[in-house]
């Protein structure tokens, strides 16, 4: 029997990947997003009999309850959940970002995420398996300039997802969280509205991560034995780590002798 995986944000980047690698592998999948025409091109490729499609805006309550209610049979005993749905907006500082920007990355990176784990998670807990996987970053833990916002969501993505784990303890269900650094994706064509130049510029230079390679730590950590639990995986590419300490100084006066 096939099990099931339903995916957040499924029309591009670390979505599709794992949309597509875990079809590869004989999952059957719930695939959500925003984008209709692309959601429909996905279910056409990867197999209509497999893959169900919800064009859902993760941020309305209404619309993920809908969702989940409205199930096919057949579709319905969700072995893993793949909160992936997610974005960065701006890269301004915070005396001068958008405040419309800081709401939407909050509605969609940890409301969102919210919502589609509460409903789903008491039919896991009633047959007593399943799996959820949050999608963080590096953010969460390394912060860095005009990171606000969208730092703070990822921080709380892994805190809901330590504590989610300690309220699960001893019913069967597994939580992880994948934390990625410099990947790219159209993860910067959104953070910059659409703006091609300042996107190809982050990755100028760099072998960034890909969305293939977040997939396939995603599949690592949902194919172990179901009495090994991956807490939380953080990787980037090989060319980025750590800077110094930003330090400001001031001239100092020489004075008079």
């Amino acid at each position: 029997m096939s099990k099931i995986i339903l995916i957040t944000g499924a029309t591009s980047g670390f979505g599709r990947a794992s949309a597509e690698l875990f079809s590869q592998n004989g999952w059957k999948m719930i695939l959500t997003g925003r984008r209709r025409d692309r959601l429909f091109e996905l279910r056409e490729k990867l197999g209509p009999d497999t893959v169900h499609i919800a064009v859902v805006d993760v941020r309305d309550l209404s619309q993920v309850r809908e969702m989940v209610q409205g199930l096919p049979e057949g579709f319905r005993d969700i072995d893993i959940l793949l909160n992936n749905a997610g974005l960065a907006l701006g890269l301004g500082p915070a005396q001068e970002t958008d405040l419309d920007q800081w709401e939407t990355m909050v509605d969609t990176n940890i409301k969102g995420l919210l919502y589609m784990t509460r409903l789903l998670l008491p039919g896991m807990v009633a047959r007593g398996k399943g799996h959820i996987i949050n999608i963080g970053s590096v953010a969460a833990s390394w912060p860095y300039p005009g990171g606000n916002t969208y730092g703070a969501t990822k921080a709380f993505v892994q805190q809901f997802s330590r504590n989610l784990r300690a309220d699960l303890h001893g019913t069967g269900i597994r939580v992880t969280t994948i934390e990625p650094g410099l990947a790219e994706s159209e993860f910067s064509l959104v953070r910059f509205g659409g703006d091609k130049e300042k996107a190809a510029k982050v990755y100028e230079g760099t072998e960034p991560l890909s969305p293939a390679d977040i997939a396939e730590i995603i599949y690592w950590t949902a194919s172990r034995p179901a009495h090994v639990n991956i807490n939380c995986v953080e990787v980037m590419p090989l060319c980025q780590s750590w800077g110094n300490f930003a330090v400001s100084r001031k001239e100092i006066a020489v004075g008079k002798q």
